[in-house]
């Protein structure tokens, strides 16, 4: 049996039981059909942290769902930023962005679809348009292989078409590399000992994903950017400044995170995914000042980010399988931090929506 649960004992905070390599090793790879229906998922906060770490500005409450004071429960998300100005470069297509998808393939490529960049058929259909995943493609969903693969595919048809399709760095591509790579090894986690393997399997790993993980999945993730600037829009996966430490230009980030997965350090892999699971750093009142550091940089005038979802950064509270009928009222992108930041993570683990969307915004 698989142990990698969070228990609470009385007066103590949460304590891991650590899963073993043994609990992973699976048979070939094998297709596994797409699941037309969410699985029952058990409840997880934006991220569940072993060995009684927590996220900066999260909060447990006794769903073990965050309750955050900006915003008010019922807000609807409205987007109100006016459009760029600039247009974009000569050549090239309109711009999309997707939020965290979480193995939600069917919610994918419904949403890709309805935008008009894939056909009927699931074949990339816009032409010279650009498409940018966001990250987090795994965990807690059904099929987070067949989300990768669905990116993966589109990539290639994307380029022949004259467009492209890609990817940045999730803070659950660095946990489902850290699983794979160093299972059950024992990191310094700065508050008692942790592993990956328990990391990933308190935050929604899946024993599907991980029997269908290959190499060409290691491969793709491993090279994966964490930050870039496309039309005035500064794109990353977390809504924290910890990019900020890993180097002071855009290509010194990207180069910096490749360099730390290339060594496959446990401890420096860890340090990283810790940091990449931070966020909430451009709400409140020091938001905007924390995005502007970002911008000067890095470049753009606004941050694009996923990681937490909108029910949390507006302060409503939601259950990963909808029941009782609490879906978060979530219909678009969240714009906060006197415009600067946009929200995507649109809370599809919630019962909530997965976000596609063109930029800029219009209101």
């Amino acid at each position: 049996m698989v142990e990698g649960s969070m228990t609470q004992g009385a007066g103590q905070g949460p304590v891991v039981r650590t899963a073993t390599l043994r609990d992973f090793r699976v048979p070939p790879y094998a297709q596994v059909p797409v699941q037309s229906q969410h699985s029952p998922q058990s409840s997880h906060p934006g991220n569940a942290v072993p060995e009684g770490e927590t996220p900066d500005g999260y909060t447990p409450t006794a769903r073990d769902l965050p309750v955050i004071s900006a915003g008010g429960p019922g807000d609807t998300v409205q987007v109100q930023v006016a459009p760029d100005e600039a247009p974009a470069p000569e050549g090239l297509g309109p711009l999309y962005v997707v939020g965290d998808v979480h193995g939600y393939l069917d919610e994918l490529v419904a949403a890709l679809t309805e935008q008009g960049l894939i056909d009927a058929e699931g074949q990339w259909a816009a032409g010279h348009a650009r498409l940018w995943f966001l990250g987090d493609f795994t965990d807690r969903g059904p099929d987070g292989i067949g989300v990768i693969d669905l990116v993966m595919r589109l990539s290639a048809e994307a380029a022949a078409a004259g467009g492209y399709c890609k990817a940045l760095m999730g803070n659950h591509e660095l946990l489902l590399l850290g699983a794979k790579r160093f299972g059950d090894t024992p990191v310094n986690s700065g508050a008692g000992t942790a592993t990956f393997q328990a990391a990933w399997l308190l935050n929604g790993g899946q024993k599907s994903d991980m029997d269908r993980l290959q190499d060409v999945h290691l491969q793709w993730m491993a090279r994966l950017d964490a930050v870039i600037e496309e039309d005035e829009h500064l794109l990353m996966h977390s809504d924290t400044t910890a990019y900020l430490e890993y180097g002071s230009s855009i290509e010194d980030v990207n180069d910096t995170v490749h360099a730390i997965l290339t060594r496959n350090d446990a401890d420096e892999c860890w340090d990283l995914f810790r940091k990449f699971t931070k966020r909430f750093a451009f709400r409140d009142d020091a938001g905007p000042q924390a995005v502007r550091e970002l911008l000067s940089a890095y470049g753009g005038n606004r941050v694009v980010h996923g990681h937490s979802p909108i029910p949390y950064l507006l302060g409503e509270v939601g259950t990963e399988d909808g029941e009782d009928g609490a879906r978060p009222v979530v219909e678009g992108p969240h714009v906060y931090a006197d415009g600067l930041a946009i929200a995507m993570d649109g809370g599809v683990t919630m019962a909530g929506k997965l976000l596609v969307v063109q930029l800029p915004l219009s209101n």
